[in-house]
This record gives structure tokens, C-alpha cells and sequence, in this order.
């Protein structure tokens, strides 16, 4: 086929307009020959650090608020918890033992001390320590409240039977006295608890002297019909112990 040269090379012919043939190529290649995939992914890949985070030193065997501590406590109350209740079963169910009272009371004990640790984990996790049990925060004067309580159930009982703890006639065979005191044990805990919940992280174990950053007070709740809601909640729980134990 006849073609025709011009200066930037050869041209087809008219009769043939689909067809072009360069004739020239760039003196330098504008391309570069593909890198390895493993030197790309050297490229792009960030480095990892070696940084880890430090771990809190209130957490050790040692600290505050060490887990080891907190999980042991939480497991001696479980079990405590348990063996208590069967036992209060067991004899009130088949020894008929008026002494089902102290296992009861133990159980109790187990329960509020469980929660009041764990609401304030749940709910206010910045102070959950391990005096948030509450098992030596409130000195000895606490301790030998209950202690004496136990004692004044097990001695009135044994040494003055029908006596001592017939603080109400029975009424279809039930006491109003132990009634009364479910019921107090049930609605002071529910409120001592749903108090810890609403307040949040506004909620101290300790009393507070001075107003910290960021605490505020709380309206909403059981807080918009008892001041001190918590108080109040501990409070009538006690005295339903108490009652449930036959203690005068």
C-alpha cells in the first residue's frame, strides 16, 4: 500500500483513515517496573509498636482495688450465701428449729454486703474498691452489732424458750412479727440499693465534707421523696433482722 511520510512518520493513505503507525517512541519510558509485593507491603504497612499499656497498680494483690481481693470476697459470700440458706431450710423445713433465724440473718448479711459492692461497680465504677464490700469499712462497732445480734438469737432461744421471743401471739400460725419483719428486709434493701443506682457516681460510701468536681444532687427517683434514701433503706432493713431473729 502506498504511504506518504511526513515529519512526525508515516501516514496511511486516505483510503485507509483506521490505521496509524507510530513511528516514533519517547527516548525515555514513562513507566516503572512493578516492586516485589513484599517490598510494597514494607512500604505500607505501618510498623507495630511495642508500647503496652501499664497496668493499674490498685489492681495488685496489694492494691485497693485488686481483683484478687474482690474476687475472693465476692466468692467467700457466694458460698457463705448459700450453705446459709440451705441450713435456714433445712431447719426450718425438717428440724422445726426456731434457730433457722441465724443462718437466715447470715444470708441477709451475705446479700447486702454482695450488693452493696456491686451496685457501686455497676454504677459507680470509679470508687469500686474493696472496702465497697463494706466488710471492715464500718469498724468494730458494726461487726459486734451483728455479732451480739446472733449471740441475743441463739441464747434467748436455747435458755429461754417460748419465752423470750414471743413477742407476738401467733396468728393462723404465723407470727406477724416475722411478716413484718420480711417485708421491712425486702423494702429496706430494694431502697437501699435502687438509692446506690439513681445516685450513680454521686453516691459515696464515705461522707463527703466538701463538694467534689462534676457531683451534683440528685432529685429524680426515690430521692424526690426521702432525703436521704440509702439511710432510710439501711435503716428499716436492721430493725427487720432483728425482728425476723426475735431479738427485743
Amino acid at each position: 500500500m502506498p504511504q506518504q511520510a511526513t515529519s512526525s512518520g508515516i501516514q496511511p493513505t486516505p483510503g485507509n483513515p483506521n490505521i496509524s503507525w507510530p513511528t516514533e517512541r519517547p527516548s525515555e519510558p514513562d513507566w516503572l517496573p512493578p516492586t516485589s509485593a513484599k517490598s510494597s507491603q514494607e512500604s505500607t504497612t505501618p510498623t507495630p509498636t511495642s508500647s503496652v499499656p501499664s497496668l493499674d497498680p490498685s489492681n495488685l494483690p496489694d492494691g485497693k482495688k485488686s481483683l484478687s481481693g474482690i474476687a475472693i470476697r465476692a466468692h467467700l459470700l457466694g458460698v457463705t450465701l448459700g450453705i446459709s440458706v440451705c441450713a435456714s431450710l433445712f431447719s426450718a423445713l425438717t428440724l422445726r428449729s426456731p434457730l433457722w433465724r441465724v443462718p437466715f440473718f447470715l444470708a441477709s448479711l451475705c446479700l447486702f454486703h454482695f450488693l452493696e459492692f456491686y451496685t457501686t461497680a455497676r454504677y459507680n465504677t470509679q470508687t469500686a474498691s474493696i472496702s465497697a464490700f463494706l466488710l471492715s469499712a464500718n469498724g468494730w462497732a458494726y461487726n459486734f452489732a451483728h455479732g451480739s445480734a446472733i449471740v441475743e438469737c441463739v441464747v434467748s432461744h436455747v435458755f429461754l424458750p417460748g419465752n423470750y421471743s414471743q413477742l407476738s401471739d401467733p396468728v393462723n400460725g404465723i407470727k406477724p412479727q416475722l411478716v413484718i419483719g420480711f417485708f421491712l428486709i425486702i423494702v429496706g434493701q430494694i431502697i437501699r440499693s435502687l438509692a446506690m443506682v439513681q445516685a450513680g457516681s454521686n453516691f459515696n460510701h464515705n461522707v463527703q465534707v466538701e463538694r467534689k468536681e462534676g457531683h451534683c444532687l440528685v432529685q429524680h427517683g426515690v430521692y424526690c421523696i426521702l432525703r436521704h434514701p440509702s439511710y432510710f433503706g439501711f435503716f428499716w432493713w436492721g430493725l427487720g433482722t432483728q425482728l425476723v431473729l426475735g431479738n427485743v
